[in-house]
């Protein structure tokens, strides 16, 4: 079982969308039952009372422009614990990683990554909550759970 962990800021826009195009994915290859593939934030902000908000409706209707649903999925906070749970936690960009690494603490097995660091460009994925591009988050990503599955050994 090979096990994926997204992380953005409040895991309403680009880790949702990593968790739920990475489980596509796996599923069209036929392989999701070799995946546990989960999302989660840095921060609070969009916990309120022990309960996270849903993915924010932009985010949503992108994943959905592409036949994938999210309806479910709750904003929840990355824990120290999901660093013993999760073989990979591949956060969206350099604050993110950085944020996390507070959390988790020391990076023992180096499973912290950023995900466009399995292409060959690497770099951040922009957070659409500022810009708006919520297409083109859609596509970094793909790129980016392209390569990684690609570096785990599957073709899509």
């Amino acid at each position: 079982m090979i096990r994926v962990m997204f992380i953005c800021h409040g895991n309403i826009c680009r880790s949702p969308m990593a968790e739920f195009i990475l489980k596509d994915m796996v599923n069209r290859l036929g392989v999701a039952d070799e995946f546990e593939i989960a999302s989660s934030a840095t921060s609070r902000e969009e916990i309120w009372g022990g309960v996270g908000n849903p993915v924010y409706p932009p985010a949503k209707q992108e994943l959905a422009v592409h036949g994938i649903s999210c309806e479910g999925k709750r904003a929840v906070q990355l824990t120290k614990n999901d660093y013993d749970k999760y073989d990979y936690l591949l956060c969206m960009d350099d604050t993110n990683l950085r944020n996390a690494r507070r959390i988790i603490g020391r990076d023992s097995e180096d499973k912290l990554r950023l995900l466009l660091s399995f292409t060959e460009e690497g770099g951040s994925i922009a957070d659409p909550w500022y810009f708006g591009n919520f297409d083109r988050t859609y596509a970094d990503i793909v790129k980016g759970c392209t390569a990684f599955l690609a570096y785990l050994g599957y073709r899509t």
